[in-house]
Protein backbone atom coordinates (compact mmCIF):
# COMPACT_ATOMS: atom_id res chain seq x y z
CA UNK A 1 0.00 0.00 0.00
CA UNK A 2 0.70 3.52 -0.58
CA UNK A 3 0.16 6.02 1.82
CA UNK A 4 1.15 9.53 1.16
CA UNK A 5 0.55 13.42 2.09
CA UNK A 6 -1.76 16.61 0.01
CA UNK A 7 -0.09 18.42 -2.38
CA UNK A 8 -1.62 21.07 -4.78
CA UNK A 9 -0.26 21.51 -8.27
CA UNK A 10 -1.44 22.17 -11.33
CA UNK A 11 -3.50 19.69 -13.77
CA UNK A 12 -3.86 19.18 -17.23
CA UNK A 13 -7.15 18.80 -18.46
CA UNK A 14 -7.56 15.92 -20.78
CA UNK A 15 -11.23 14.81 -20.86
CA UNK A 16 -12.22 11.24 -21.03
CA UNK A 17 -15.38 9.82 -21.84
CA UNK A 18 -14.22 6.38 -22.59
CA UNK A 19 -15.11 3.90 -24.99
CA UNK A 20 -13.42 0.38 -23.73
CA UNK A 21 -11.43 -2.50 -25.56
CA UNK A 22 -9.85 -4.91 -24.68
CA UNK A 23 -6.51 -5.74 -25.23
CA UNK A 24 -4.40 -8.14 -26.50
CA UNK A 25 -1.33 -8.83 -23.98
CA UNK A 26 1.91 -7.86 -25.96
CA UNK A 27 4.83 -10.29 -26.22
CA UNK A 28 7.71 -10.44 -24.03
CA UNK A 29 10.50 -7.82 -24.72
CA UNK A 30 13.97 -6.81 -23.52
CA UNK A 31 15.82 -3.72 -23.01
CA UNK A 32 12.59 -1.94 -22.71
CA UNK A 33 12.81 2.28 -22.33
CA UNK A 34 10.06 4.41 -21.63
CA UNK A 35 9.64 7.61 -24.05
CA UNK A 36 7.62 10.05 -24.71
CA UNK A 37 7.83 12.25 -28.04
CA UNK A 38 6.51 13.48 -30.91
CA UNK A 39 4.34 10.97 -33.93
CA UNK A 40 3.43 11.10 -37.26
CA UNK A 41 2.11 8.86 -40.05
CA UNK A 42 3.38 8.79 -43.91
CA UNK A 43 2.25 6.40 -46.24
CA UNK A 44 1.66 4.51 -42.99
CA UNK A 45 5.22 4.42 -41.91
CA UNK A 46 4.87 5.76 -38.35
CA UNK A 47 7.77 7.51 -36.99
CA UNK A 48 8.36 8.69 -33.90
CA UNK A 49 11.03 11.88 -32.51
CA UNK A 50 11.51 11.67 -28.74
CA UNK A 51 11.17 14.50 -26.91
CA UNK A 52 13.96 17.65 -26.83
CA UNK A 53 15.53 15.17 -29.55
CA UNK A 54 16.17 15.16 -33.09
CA UNK A 55 16.86 11.85 -33.97
CA UNK A 56 14.02 9.93 -35.58
CA UNK A 57 13.03 6.12 -35.12
CA UNK A 58 10.74 4.06 -37.50
CA UNK A 59 7.69 2.48 -35.46
CA UNK A 60 7.06 -1.14 -35.03
CA UNK A 61 3.69 -2.00 -33.72
CA UNK A 62 5.26 -5.78 -32.29
CA UNK A 63 3.08 -5.48 -29.27
CA UNK A 64 -0.18 -5.40 -31.16
CA UNK A 65 -1.23 -2.50 -29.50
CA UNK A 66 -3.18 -1.04 -32.46
CA UNK A 67 -1.42 1.94 -32.69
CA UNK A 68 -1.85 2.56 -36.46
CA UNK A 69 -5.41 2.42 -36.57
CA UNK A 70 -5.91 5.17 -33.77
CA UNK A 71 -3.32 7.27 -34.98
CA UNK A 72 -4.67 7.08 -38.42
CA UNK A 73 -7.81 8.18 -37.30
CA UNK A 74 -6.50 11.18 -34.74
CA UNK A 75 -4.15 12.42 -37.99
CA UNK A 76 -7.42 12.72 -40.25
CA UNK A 77 -8.36 15.57 -38.02
CA UNK A 78 -5.20 18.09 -39.75
CA UNK A 79 -1.64 18.16 -40.19
CA UNK A 80 0.47 17.87 -37.57
CA UNK A 81 2.66 15.94 -35.33
CA UNK A 82 0.85 13.42 -32.22
CA UNK A 83 2.25 12.98 -28.68
CA UNK A 84 2.78 9.65 -27.85
CA UNK A 85 4.20 7.97 -24.29
CA UNK A 86 5.26 4.72 -25.28
CA UNK A 87 7.47 1.81 -24.04
CA UNK A 88 9.64 0.47 -26.69
CA UNK A 89 13.27 -1.76 -27.48
CA UNK A 90 15.40 -0.05 -29.99
CA UNK A 91 17.10 -1.96 -32.73
CA UNK A 92 18.70 -1.11 -35.97
CA UNK A 93 16.25 0.10 -39.40
CA UNK A 94 17.09 -0.24 -43.28
CA UNK A 95 14.55 2.83 -43.88
CA UNK A 96 16.68 5.86 -44.89
CA UNK A 97 17.02 8.77 -43.15
CA UNK A 98 15.96 7.05 -39.96
CA UNK A 99 18.65 6.38 -36.83
CA UNK A 100 16.48 3.29 -35.89
CA UNK A 101 13.50 1.15 -35.29
CA UNK A 102 11.47 1.41 -32.42
CA UNK A 103 9.58 -1.91 -30.98
CA UNK A 104 6.67 -0.60 -29.74
CA UNK A 105 5.53 -2.95 -26.64
CA UNK A 106 2.85 -0.88 -24.44
CA UNK A 107 1.49 2.47 -25.86
CA UNK A 108 0.06 4.21 -22.58
CA UNK A 109 -0.87 7.48 -24.08
CA UNK A 110 -1.50 9.11 -28.10
CA UNK A 111 -3.32 12.12 -28.02
CA UNK A 112 -3.33 15.30 -30.16
CA UNK A 113 -4.47 18.15 -27.82
CA UNK A 114 -2.43 18.95 -25.00
CA UNK A 115 0.88 20.05 -23.67
CA UNK A 116 2.55 16.57 -25.12
CA UNK A 117 6.15 17.23 -24.15
CA UNK A 118 6.03 21.02 -22.78
CA UNK A 119 4.02 18.89 -19.74
CA UNK A 120 5.88 19.74 -16.81
CA UNK A 121 3.99 17.95 -14.09
CA UNK A 122 4.71 14.82 -16.09
CA UNK A 123 7.67 13.52 -14.41
CA UNK A 124 6.20 13.59 -11.51
CA UNK A 125 3.17 11.69 -11.63
CA UNK A 126 1.96 8.25 -10.56
CA UNK A 127 -1.04 8.70 -12.38
CA UNK A 128 -3.55 11.48 -14.32
CA UNK A 129 -7.09 10.12 -14.80
CA UNK A 130 -9.88 12.53 -16.08
CA UNK A 131 -13.52 12.17 -16.96
CA UNK A 132 -16.29 14.02 -18.57
CA UNK A 133 -20.26 15.07 -18.28
CA UNK A 134 -19.31 16.50 -15.67
CA UNK A 135 -16.01 16.89 -16.25
CA UNK A 136 -13.36 16.12 -13.52
CA UNK A 137 -9.67 15.66 -13.39
CA UNK A 138 -7.46 14.06 -10.93
CA UNK A 139 -3.80 13.64 -10.49
CA UNK A 140 -1.23 11.56 -8.52
CA UNK A 141 1.63 12.03 -7.09
CA UNK A 142 3.80 10.68 -4.11
CA UNK A 143 2.75 13.50 -2.05
CA UNK A 144 -0.96 12.98 -2.41
CA UNK A 145 -3.30 13.32 -4.76
CA UNK A 146 -6.00 16.54 -6.25
CA UNK A 147 -9.08 16.43 -7.98
CA UNK A 148 -10.05 19.69 -9.88
CA UNK A 149 -13.93 19.69 -10.98
CA UNK A 150 -15.10 23.20 -13.28
CA UNK A 151 -16.52 25.93 -10.14
CA UNK A 152 -15.47 23.77 -7.38
CA UNK A 153 -12.42 23.92 -5.11
CA UNK A 154 -9.25 22.26 -5.90
CA UNK A 155 -9.44 19.26 -3.56
CA UNK A 156 -6.07 17.86 -1.89
CA UNK A 157 -6.08 14.33 -0.65
CA UNK A 158 -3.82 11.85 1.13
CA UNK A 159 -4.64 8.61 -0.05
CA UNK A 160 -3.83 4.78 0.19
CA UNK A 161 -3.59 2.30 -2.50
CA UNK A 162 -4.46 -1.20 -2.81
CA UNK A 163 -3.33 -3.78 -5.26
CA UNK A 164 -6.22 -6.17 -6.84
CA UNK A 165 -5.64 -8.94 -9.01
CA UNK A 166 -5.18 -8.49 -13.05
CA UNK A 167 -3.44 -5.24 -13.12
CA UNK A 168 -5.99 -3.48 -11.30
CA UNK A 169 -5.61 -1.36 -8.44
CA UNK A 170 -7.54 1.27 -5.55
CA UNK A 171 -7.18 4.77 -4.79
CA UNK A 172 -9.38 5.63 -1.48
CA UNK A 173 -8.92 8.82 0.71
CA UNK A 174 -11.30 9.66 3.76
CA UNK A 175 -10.99 13.36 4.96
CA UNK A 176 -12.78 16.14 5.55
CA UNK A 177 -15.65 13.72 5.79
CA UNK A 178 -15.52 12.95 2.30
CA UNK A 179 -15.35 9.76 1.16
CA UNK A 180 -13.26 9.25 -2.56
CA UNK A 181 -12.38 6.08 -4.31
CA UNK A 182 -10.86 5.34 -8.10
CA UNK A 183 -11.23 2.07 -9.58
CA UNK A 184 -8.06 1.31 -12.32
CA UNK A 185 -8.43 -1.11 -14.36
CA UNK A 186 -5.70 -1.86 -17.21
CA UNK A 187 -7.96 -1.77 -20.57
CA UNK A 188 -8.01 0.45 -23.45
CA UNK A 189 -10.12 3.55 -23.21
CA UNK A 190 -10.58 6.08 -25.87
CA UNK A 191 -11.56 10.00 -24.65
CA UNK A 192 -15.23 10.31 -26.77
CA UNK A 193 -14.20 14.18 -27.23
CA UNK A 194 -10.76 14.53 -27.69
CA UNK A 195 -9.91 11.36 -29.27
CA UNK A 196 -7.10 10.36 -26.87
CA UNK A 197 -5.89 6.80 -25.91
CA UNK A 198 -4.91 5.87 -23.29
CA UNK A 199 -4.25 2.59 -21.48
CA UNK A 200 -6.45 2.52 -18.31
CA UNK A 201 -10.53 2.96 -17.35
CA UNK A 202 -11.08 4.73 -14.55
CA UNK A 203 -14.40 4.99 -12.39
CA UNK A 204 -14.40 7.87 -9.90
CA UNK A 205 -16.88 7.27 -7.06
CA UNK A 206 -17.43 10.43 -4.82
CA UNK A 207 -20.46 11.40 -2.82
CA UNK A 208 -22.59 8.76 -3.61
CA UNK A 209 -22.43 9.65 -7.61
CA UNK A 210 -19.89 7.10 -10.13
CA UNK A 211 -18.25 9.09 -12.62
CA UNK A 212 -16.17 6.76 -15.84
CA UNK A 213 -13.39 8.28 -17.24
CA UNK A 214 -9.39 7.13 -18.74
CA UNK A 215 -6.54 7.24 -17.30
CA UNK A 216 -2.47 6.75 -17.86
CA UNK A 217 0.80 6.23 -15.74
CA UNK A 218 2.50 9.74 -15.44
CA UNK A 219 6.32 9.83 -15.65
CA UNK A 220 6.78 8.54 -12.31
CA UNK A 221 5.42 4.68 -12.52
CA UNK A 222 6.19 2.36 -15.49
CA UNK A 223 4.36 -0.83 -13.68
Amino acid sequence: MRFARPLLFSLLPVFGACQMFAEKAPAPATNLVRLQGELSVDARQVMFSPCGEKRRFTLADTGATGLLPEAANLSADGPGALFADIRASMGPTSVKGADGQLDLHTLYRLQREGHGCQDLNFKRLLLRASGNEPDWNLSVSEQGLKLDRPGQPSLALPYMEEQLPDGRFNLSSEANGQRLELWVAPQRCVDGMSGTVQHLTAELRMDGKVQRGCASFGGARND
